[in-house]
């Protein structure tokens, strides 16, 4: 089931909404068994088989964290690794193993049979908080879930089930349990939403117009591929954080608070910069259980390298199972031993010098996700080779700018960069009230939530990127 589907908005919502609602908060165990309930359906809309696949994962962790909770020190390490371990089993089987026999059969000429296997929705992002949950258990970060179906609507809770924020349990253990839904809290989670979808719905599906038509093309002018280039990000920022606000603001409505995953990462004047701002729930996951595990940079500058482009690297294997995710990782792991290596952080300090230094994280983010989008290693080679070729005349380019897709580029270049906050920040700061500035964001959310629904109505399916992921 996608958010942006008229199933989801005029039927799923509105009837767990008010079963929800209309149960007072004093009987949290029964709100969460509505939303429990509800969340495995959200699931098993769209993947009815592998509801089973989730269901089971959750089992399986919870009894590795009680076992946990009773074992020696020893004891904590085995059970802890085979879980671990397991689920990563699990994920390789259904995701990369399909990709991994055809890399054999290419490089080997042999005809071992491919695993056809569709990949579970959310897999990645499901996998990584449960085992956010039982690492920390073992590290006694967080306390043991006794009850199966709190833990349960820890991992499946459907605003973030799909694609993410990935949320650590111990960041929302104490909210399952106590929470309370207000007024405030509604109006804010319902707004959110519809900012999302918006970003959705009207600007990245119309970035994905000129990106999908670039990427298509062949012999495309350097204008064209550039204008595709800059689409896609356009595109892949806002159905991405489109997707979060949206998650967000459904928690916020059931009374949850959940972690932000985007600060308007393409005004970073750094790569480094870019990561602290760029699907935040992911670095942050990264960062606690892979790169700190390995020694972070307690074990020397050459040590600290290869420990941050070992996890670049993993990051892009984490994005799919193609050569295309692990260069791109591998890209951004090598940008960041360039900044440290140079020390750019003392360039970025420099104030005159950083719309060079927001120049080149551009630029260089950019061409990287030239390389997430492409098929393979050589049709990217081949696009970023068209960006600087420097021929055609552009018309091919041009037939694809109505006056409607320029406005909303425009808007999406614009969104794309801290314009509000400063605006807010502005008004704050000369006296004026900012009320009147909230006042104006609830007042327009409801014409551009009818402008979404006649762009929903009209159009055709389209899911969520990161819902392959």
């Amino acid at each position: 089931m996608v958010f942006s589907s008229s199933v989801f908005m005029f039927m799923f919502l509105p009837l767990v909404w008010l079963l929800y609602t209309v149960i007072p908060d004093r009987y949290i165990k029964a709100k969460n068994a509505v939303l429990g309930i509800f969340s495995v359906i959200f699931y098993a809309f769209g993947e009815p088989v592998y509801i089973v696949l989730m269901l089971g994962s959750i089992v399986l962790n919870y009894f590795a964290a009680v076992f946990i909770g009773k074992a020696s020190e020893k004891g904590k390490n085995i059970i802890c690794t085979v879980a671990i371990a397991a689920n990563l089993l699990v994920l390789g089987i259904y995701k990369y193993s399909p990709w991994i026999v055809r890399v054999i059969n290419d490089a080997c000429s042999t005809a071992f049979p491919v695993p056809e296997f569709t990949i579970p929705v959310g897999i990645s992002f499901y996998t990584f908080q449960i085992l956010s949950y039982v690492v920390d258990v073992k590290q006694g970060k967080a306390e043991i879930q006794k009850n199966i179906f709190n833990l349960l609507l820890y991992i499946a809770f459907f605003p973030q089930l799909i694609a993410g924020p990935i949320v650590r349990y111990i960041d929302i253990q104490s909210q399952i349990e106590n929470r309370t839904v207000t007024a405030e809290k509604t109006a804010n989670g319902i707004r959110r939403f519809i900012s999302g979808i918006a970003k959705k719905i009207l600007i990245s599906n119309t970035a994905a117009v000129i990106a999908d038509a670039a990427f298509a093309g062949e012999e495309i002018s350097t204008l064209f591929a550039w204008a595709g280039a800059i689409a896609y990000c356009i595109q892949l920022y806002f159905d991405f954080s489109g997707y979060s606000d949206m998650a967000i603001g459904l928690a916020s409505v059931f009374g949850f608070t959940i972690c932000e995953n985007f600060n308007y990462p393409y005004s970073a004047v750094s790569v480094r910069d870019f990561w602290k701002r760029w699907h935040i729930s992911l670095t942050t996951w990264f960062r606690e259980y892979v790169y700190f595990a390995l020694g972070g940079n307690r074990k020397g500058k050459a040590r600290t390298i290869l420990n941050r482009l070992f996890v670049f690297f993993l990051t892009g294997l984490w994005h799919g199972a193609n050569f295309t995710f692990v260069v791109w990782g591998l890209w951004h792991g090598f940008l960041m031993m360039f900044e440290q290596l140079v020390h750019f952080d003392k360039l970025t300090a420099i104030r005159p010098l950083r719309p060079l230094t927001r120049l080149y994280t551009l630029l260089t983010v950019c061409l990287g996700f030239v390389v997430f989008r492409a098929p393979d290693m050589t049709s990217a080679m081949q696009y970023i080779s068209r960006m600087f070729s420097f021929t055609g005349s552009g018309a091919d380019a041009l037939v694809h700018f109505s006056p409607y897709t320029c406005l909303i580029l425009i808007f999406g270049i614009l969104l794309s960069f801290p314009v509000l906050p400063t605006l807010r920040k502005h008004l704050a700061v000369s006296g004026k009230t900012a009320a009147a500035f909230e006042i104006a964001g609830y007042v327009l959310a409801l014409p551009i939530l009818m402008l979404c629904i006649m762009q929903l109505a009209s159009s055709t399916f389209n899911p969520f990127i990161y819902y392959n992921f």
